[in-house]
C-alpha cells in the first residue's frame, strides 16, 4: 500500500469524484470533485460502497473470455505513484481546462485582454519579434492580434492615403512576407519564353514580307557591292574600295520599307484585337492596365514605336538594334506585371488567354448614370 497521508482524494476509479483516503483504503461515500470537502473523514455513520448483490438463484453468470483475464480498472486504487498532497487552498480547475502550452508565461500583473473585434490604428507599431509588452502595458481599445503568418512592413514603410485605391494588378512591395501572381482583369502573366516565341514568330512573318517586297532593292544593293565583294575575297589584304553612294541609299531605303510593313504588320492588329499572328498561335494578348477595352490606334503605335522606330538606324553601326535588344530584355527587370518599356509607354500589358477567348470590353457609365432626368436638364 501506498504511503500516501490521509486526506481527500480524487477517486482514481470515478476522476470526476473525490474520497476520503486513511492511508490504507477509502471511505465512505464519492463526492464531486469540484465540491468543498468537510475538514476531516465523511461522517462515521456513511457506509463505504457496498459490493453487488450476489445473483440470484438460476441466474445465468457470464464466464471471462476463454484464454483471457477479467480486465483490469481503467486506474489502480489510490492516487498514482509520485503524486504529492495539493497545497492548501488548492482548487480543482474548472471541466475542460486545458494546460498552457510548452514556455507560455503569464501576462504581467495588472494585463487585460483587449476586447473582441478591436484593431491596431494606423500609426500603431507592434513590439519587435519575439519580444515582450512591459509589465503594465495595455493595448489600445479594439485591438485584436494579427492572423497568423503575418510579418511586419519593411522600415520607412508608410500606409496609403485614406481613400486610395490601388491601380489593377498592383502588389504591395513587402508583400506580406509572400509573394503574389498578378492577374491583371483576372487573367494570368503572359511567360516570359511564350512571349519570345511569339515575337520570333512575328519576326518571321515580317521577314517573309521583306523577302517579297524589298527583294528587287536588295538584288540592286548587291549588284553595287559584288565587285567589291569579290576583289576583296581574291586579296583579303587589299584596301577595299569604298562603297558607292547609291548603295548607302538602297541599305537605307530598304530598313525604311522594312519599318513600313513591321509598322503595317502589327499595329492594326493590336490596336484592333490585341494579338498579332504570333501572339494569336502562342495565346497571349496586349491589353490596357486600367481596362480590357480595345488599345486602339494611338495606344498601339505607341508601343510599337518604342521598338520599331529604331529600325532605320540599323545603319549607323547597328546602333538601332542594340536599342531594340535593350527595350525588349527590359520584361526581366518588372517581377510584377513583366512589362517592357514599351508596355510601360503604351500603359499595356501582356497576358495569356486560352483558345478562342475574347474579352468583353468594360462599358463606361454615361456621363449622366447618376441624373434622375436621363440627361435632359
Amino acid at each position: 500500500m501506498t504511503s500516501l497521508p490521509a486526506g481527500w482524494y480524487k477517486d482514481p476509479a470515478d476522476p470526476t469524484t473525490q474520497r476520503w483516503w486513511d492511508g490504507e483504503g477509502w471511505l465512505g461515500k464519492a463526492i464531486p470533485a469540484d465540491a468543498t470537502p468537510p475538514d476531516g473523514p465523511p461522517p462515521a455513520d456513511e457506509p463505504g460502497p457496498q459490493a453487488p448483490p450476489a445473483p440470484a438463484a438460476g441466474a445465468v453468470i457470464t464466464p471471462p473470455p476463454v484464454g483471457g483475464s477479467p480486465a483490469a480498472p481503467e486506474n489502480p486504487a489510490g492516487p498514482p505513484p509520485g503524486w504529492g498532497t495539493p497545497p492548501a487552498g488548492y482548487q480543482q480547475p474548472p471541466p475542460g481546462y486545458q494546460s498552457p502550452p510548452p514556455g507560455w508565461t503569464p501576462p504581467p500583473p495588472g494585463y487585460q485582454p483587449p476586447p473582441p473585434g478591436w484593431t491596431p490604428p494606423a500609426d500603431y507599431q507592434s513590439p519587435p519579434q519575439g519580444g515582450t509588452p512591459p509589465a503594465g502595458y495595455q493595448p489600445p481599445p479594439g485591438w485584436a492580434p494579427p492572423p497568423p503568418g503575418w510579418t511586419p512592413p519593411p522600415p520607412g514603410w508608410t500606409p496609403p492615403p485614406p481613400g486610395w485605391t490601388p491601380p489593377p494588378g498592383w502588389v504591395p512591395p513587402h508583400a506580406y512576407g509572400y509573394q503574389v501572381q498578378a492577374r491583371p482583369h483576372g487573367q494570368p502573366l503572359a511567360g516570359l519564353g511564350r512571349r519570345l516565341v511569339a515575337r520570333l514568330v512575328d519576326i518571321v512573318a515580317v521577314l517573309i514580307l521583306n523577302v517579297l517586297v524589298n527583294g528587287w532593292l536588295a538584288y540592286q544593293w548587291w549588284l553595287e557591292v559584288e565587285p567589291i565583294f569579290r576583289a576583296t575575297m581574291a586579296d583579303p589584304f587589299a584596301t577595299p574600295q569604298p562603297a558607292s553612294a547609291r548603295s548607302s541609299y538602297l541599305i537605307l531605303t530598304m530598313l525604311v520599307v522594312a519599318t513600313a510593313l513591321w509598322f503595317a504588320y502589327e499595329v492594326p492588329a493590336l490596336a484592333n484585337s490585341g494579338q498579332t499572328l504570333g501572339k494569336r498561335l502562342l495565346q497571349v494578348k496586349v491589353v490596357k492596365l486600367e481596362s480590357t477595352d480595345r488599345l486602339g490606334f494611338g495606344r498601339a503605335f505607341g508601343r510599337w514605336a518604342r521598338m520599331g522606330m529604331w529600325t532605320p538606324l540599323w545603319s549607323c553601326y547597328g546602333v538601332g538594334f542594340l536599342a531594340q535588344l535593350v527595350i525588349a530584355g527590359s520584361v526581366l527587370f518588372d517581377q510584377q506585371l513583366r512589362r517592357g518599356l514599351h508596355d510601360k509607354s503604351a500603359g499595356t500589358v501582356v497576358v495569356a488567354v486560352p483558345p478562342g477567348h475574347r474579352a468583353q470590353p468594360v462599358q463606361a457609365a454615361p456621363d449622366h448614370a447618376d441624373d434622375s432626368s436621363g440627361g435632359k436638364r
